[in-house]
């Protein structure tokens, strides 16, 4: 609206008057000027076909991007019709002057300006994520330049790709290096050593909490980290090499920990006690794991996988891997409890380094977020090594060297037992663990097949998959020109099989999987090359060799182990809801169906994990155990005791309540695909034109040459 003095106004006419075109609705204007909304409950109209209904529009130049050079291309607009029936032709539109143009102002700092060849293309990104503009033409005042709101502070937000496009474009300003980048060799180890330092928690925690559940001893615990840490290690080279070939580390991920610690608790392990319980769980949990692996594998490689792909979209992986962070809650923090000085102090560093310092760089290098869990281990270690020494945490009087079970004081049993968490010098892990260890097969036995568990484990594998899909989509988009063919996922699902197997050859207690982290550590340290990932995998092999280093990682104090848990739970929890980004977040379709799935993936296994136990009932286990005892007393009940293991188990369990919720209702509530948010796979015909695309994915050593009548898991 102009800001001049009114005029005299027309003849005298109906009243009201019409309003003006400037005072029309705000949805009417959003409709006008294409505005979709992201995070309110409103969403993008669409047809009976599916198809979305937008208002007309000047069609504007398309960018493409040039996935060889790293620029953006403009893509010229299709001929209109007028113009074919007036005769003009392309030579004629070249033979015309060039428009005249203006000189546009430097843009400010903190957007980010893309290169194309006669307009340019901004993209910016406040603080709060809203620009304002004047009604001007392109958002600009008289003299062109962009409106700003006065107190503004920008800044550059990390954030995860929001859709494919978005990514395109800005991907080469924002990553250091690239998915086929080589740096230099210093480069590689230093960038190695940090990727694998910032998912330090997740490689190494799981195994601290299953051996201990299994009643091994510190040796014991030592070993299967020095194995976890050799698995991971050739898992991840497989991985990078003849599976999805995205700079994903491979290890023990959290979904298998539920499953495992179910097996651990059943009741027919309940009368065995020390060296051979551990055992025998032990290859009770690699047999489970085969059958389990083995299946995935045939999923994979069979090409059920891209099947399978139809029905998985981020509602569904949202909903589903945050259930798995949830699924921990009685584990995480009653732990903890056990000596509240050590591990609210952990809780609290952990926290304030990965928020409150998270923008402190050193060398460019932002060391407080992507160190957070290992600067809070070593901070809070030393700290209760200098308490312990200095006579903070003593027995008073009591003998440390009597079994707590045979204390007769009850004082005594009560406090030894919280020394025994505060305390660092309770582990003999380092001391016992031998120089040089090579981790070998079958280290603990014949693997033992019992089918009731091998099922559980064949279900838990297809969530696994579920879990690593979104990982491949979400590190594609980061990393590579553009996300993998259904055929690369369906191989990468199949080489996940197949590792998972040599995980339950070797012992390593759970399957090998890729580790959802992966997706925060790449976005976090901007580090998208291979090499470094396979580096750093050959260095595990080489510190799993050596038994000290094991030794050292299982002499973590169980309690500093349960304060790191209930932060890497919650970044999975949060990692899963991320997601639904990919969607539209603010549909009430959406909002509602995550709900329920939530909801219901905690409250359908309390029922489970409740039923049949009264209030005053002395269990066998810790309280922090009692949801993996539910085979035992659920209240599925048959003629059957192997059916009835199975559905107490799994219906026990958070994230198959809510795979099972989600797959259901995103499959059958009536919704677009850009509502449902439906990946977007690349297609055989996109790799043929594009050759970034398979070169990104191609096997190496022309291994796929031999395998290219195998079109279900080829590029």
């Amino acid at each position: 609206m102009s800001s001049s003095d009114p005029k005299p106004g027309p003849k005298p006419g109906p009243w009201p008057p019409a309003p003006e075109s400037a005072a029309m609705p705000p949805s009417s204007w959003a409709k006008k000027t294409g505005f979709r909304p992201k995070f309110s409950g409103e969403t993008t109209a669409t047809d009976s076909s599916g198809q979305l209904s937008l208002p007309v529009r000047a069609r504007q130049p398309e960018t493409q991007p040039d996935l060889e050079a790293g620029q953006t291309r403009l893509r010229p607009p299709p001929v209109s019709s007028s113009a074919v029936a007036n005769g003009e032709t392309d030579k004629d539109k070249k033979e015309k002057p060039p428009p005249q143009t203006t000189t546009t102002p430097p843009p400010p700092p903190g957007s980010v300006t893309v290169p194309v060849k006669d307009q340019p293309v901004k993209r910016r990104r406040d603080s709060d994520g809203v620009t304002g503009r004047s009604n001007g033409p392109d958002g600009a005042n008289g003299s062109g330049d962009p409106v700003r709101r006065p107190g503004r502070i920008e800044e550059t937000v990390e954030v995860l790709p929001q859709s494919m496009d978005d990514d395109l474009v800005a991907r080469n300003l924002h990553m250091k290096y690239g998915l086929r980048d080589t740096p230099g060799l210093v480069p590689i180890g230093f960038y190695g050593l940090q990727h694998y330092l910032s998912m330090l928690g997740s490689l190494i925690l799981v195994p601290l909490v299953i051996v201990p559940a299994m009643g091994g001893s510190h040796e014991d615990i030592a070993n299967v980290v020095s194995t976890v840490l050799f698995v991971s290690g050739i898992t991840t080279l497989l991985h990078t090499s003849f599976g999805s070939r995205l700079p994903l580390i491979q290890g023990p991920s959290f979904v298998f920990l539920a499953p495992a610690l179910a097996i651990i608790n059943s009741p027919e392990f309940q009368g065995l006690n020390g060296n051979n319980n551990f055992k025998h769980i032990m290859r009770e949990l690699q047999g489970a794991i085969i059958i389990g692996s083995a299946f995935q594998a045939v999923l994979g490689y069979s090409g059920l996988m891209s099947l399978i792909l139809r029905l998985v979209n981020p509602v569904v992986v949202a909903p589903t891997i945050a259930a798995v962070g949830l699924s921990f809650y009685s584990y995480g923090f009653p732990l903890v409890g056990k000596c509240l000085e050590i591990g609210v102090v952990q809780i609290l560093l952990v926290i304030i380094f990965a928020l409150y310092l998270r923008k402190i760089s050193v060398l460019s290098h932002r060391i407080f977020l992507i160190y957070a869990v290992p600067l809070s281990l070593a901070i809070t270690w030393a700290a209760a090594f200098l308490l312990t020494e200095a006579g903070a945490f003593t027995y008073k009087g009591c003998d440390p060297n009597v079994p707590v079970s045979n204390v007769v004081s009850s004082h005594c049993r009560k406090y030894m037992t919280r020394m025994k968490y505060c305390r660092v010098d309770t582990s003999h892990a380092l001391s016992s663990a031998p120089w040089f260890r090579f981790p070998y097969p079958l280290q603990w036995g014949v693997p033992i097949f019992n089918l009731e568990m091998a099922f559980v484990m064949c279900v838990v594998s297809i969530i696994a998959s579920v879990d690593s899909v979104g990982s491949y989509h979400a590190s594609s988009l980061l990393v590579a020109s553009r996300p993998p063919t259904r055929g690369v996922v369906s191989r990468a699902i199949g080489l996940e099989g197949f590792t998972s197997v040599l995980a339950g050859l070797w012992g390593m207690g759970t399957g090998s999987t890729t580790l959802t982290e992966n997706v925060h550590t790449i976005a976090v340290t901007k580090m998208g090359s291979r090499r470094v990932v396979e580096l750093g995998a050959c260095v595990l092999v080489i510190f799993s060799l050596l038994g000290k280093v094991g030794g050292f990682l299982a002499s973590i104090p169980q309690v500093m182990v349960a304060s790191l848990l209930c932060f890497m739970w919650a970044m999975f929890t949060a990692l899963g809801l991320s997601n639904l980004r990919y969607s539209e977040a603010g549909s009430s379709r959406n909002i509602i169906i995550v709900g329920l799935s939530l909801f219901f993936s905690l409250s359908v296994p309390a029922y489970f994990q409740q039923y049949g136990i009264s209030p005053n009932s002395n269990l066998s286990v810790p309280s922090y155990y009692q949801p993996y005892i539910v085979s035992s007393h659920g209240p599925f009940k048959s003629q059957y005791k192997g059916v009835n293991y199975v559905m107490n188990t799994l219906l026990s369990m958070n994230m198959v309540i809510a795979f099972i919720m989600a797959v259901i209702l995103d499959n059958t509530v009536p919704g677009s695909k850009q509502e449902r948010g439906v990946y977007v796979w690349s297609d055989s015909e996109t790799a043929t034109r594009e050759p970034a695309l398979a070169k990104d994915y191609e096997l190496p050593f022309r291994v796929g040459r031999f395998f290219r009548w195998v079109k279900w898991v080829g590029i």
